[in-house]
């Protein structure tokens, strides 16, 4: 008997030292530099030890290289020259310098800011990948594309870049927890919902796919959302995200519920009032809502905020 329990003692001594040396190695590895990224174009660009001055050339990277931690120095902002009110105490508190709108690459900015990593997004209004070579002069430079991934499919991409993995899944397991604990707050209305970005007569008003970011999170809060039907979509390119849908197409929707991206509930009034969408259930209940002036692209802070303002609307 003392044989086979010593036996078995010993059996697990190998087994903890396998698992720790496990831990090790990937540990290790995770820690390893140089490293190689792989970017959208399938090129890889070698970054030769953990960046700590990040410039982000679009303001819609930056929301989610703040959330992993990771040290920004310098970001370009939207249009209109501000960074996204969401996140922009967190870029006042670490000092982020405001490099340039969108739309207007500054390359002496660029130089002044001495970047060890530059990173670039293929999509949206503040793509800068027509610089890349230039940027590559100056600094190892990644090229991603936000606007296909969600927050926290970026934020793990960039973690890899940055060698900020674990505070990449720490920031995404409390943004989960932080979800769930609303969920549980919150008493879901009967039927299903749709999301909106309401534009108005003549012009695309897009509709949340249920497997789209803004989809995926109110499905995680306990909704049932609605599909829009592929036909009607309007662009080129089909997306994974959104049917750019007519403004004709949306009285065919049925949800109970509708949720409009981009407003609050006083600006969701020109929906609530349209006499076109008065027969549509979501009208007529009453159950119009809009999901937040930030909405329109979830990050770490405005997915946060749309938890909250769902938690107000529903809470128990």
């Amino acid at each position: 008997m003392r044989i086979a329990t010593t036996s078995r003692f010993a059996t697990r001594i190998v087994i903890a030292a396998i698992a720790s040396l496990l831990f090790w190695s990937q540990t290790a590895a995770a820690e390893a530099w140089p490293r190689s990224f792989t970017n959208l174009d399938g090129s890889q660009t070698e970054i030769p030890s953990r960046p700590k001055r990040i410039l982000s050339t679009s303001v819609t990277l930056t929301g989610t290289l703040l959330a992993i931690k990771a040290p920004v120095v310098a970001s370009g902002s939207a249009a209109n020259g501000q960074f996204f009110a969401q996140w922009d105490h967190v870029a006042k508190e670490h000092e982020i310098e405001n490099a340039w709108p969108a739309g207007k690459v500054d390359l002496e900015a660029v130089y002044a800011t001495e970047p060890d990593l530059i990173i670039v997004t293929a999509s949206g209004a503040g793509s800068t990948k027509d610089q890349l070579d230039a940027f590559r002069q100056v600094a190892p430079t990644i090229l991603v594309d936000d606007g296909a991934l969600s927050w926290q499919e970026l934020a793990t991409e960039l973690g890899k870049a940055t060698g900020l993995e674990e505070q990449a899944a720490a920031s995404i397991a409390e943004f989960d927890a932080y979800v769930a604990s609303a969920r549980a707050r919150i008493k879901i209305p009967t039927g299903k919902a749709n999301i909106i970005s309401f534009n108005g007569a003549g012009q695309s008003n897009p509709i949340a796919k249920p497997d789209g970011p803004h989809a995926a999170l109110l499905t995680a809060l306990g909704f049932e959302i609605e599909a829009p039907d592929q036909a009607w979509h309007t662009q080129a390119a089909s997306r994974d995200d959104f049917v750019w849908a007519d403004y004709e197409r949306l009285v065919d929707l049925k949800a109970e519920t509708t949720f409009l991206l981009r407003v609050d509930d006083n600006r969701a009034t020109a929906f609530r009032n349209d006499p076109v969408l008065a027969n549509l259930p979501s009208v007529k209940n009453g159950q119009v809502f809009g999901l937040g002036i930030h909405s329109f692209r979830i990050d770490y802070y405005s997915g946060k905020e749309i938890v909250d303002g769902i938690a107000a609307k529903f809470g128990n």
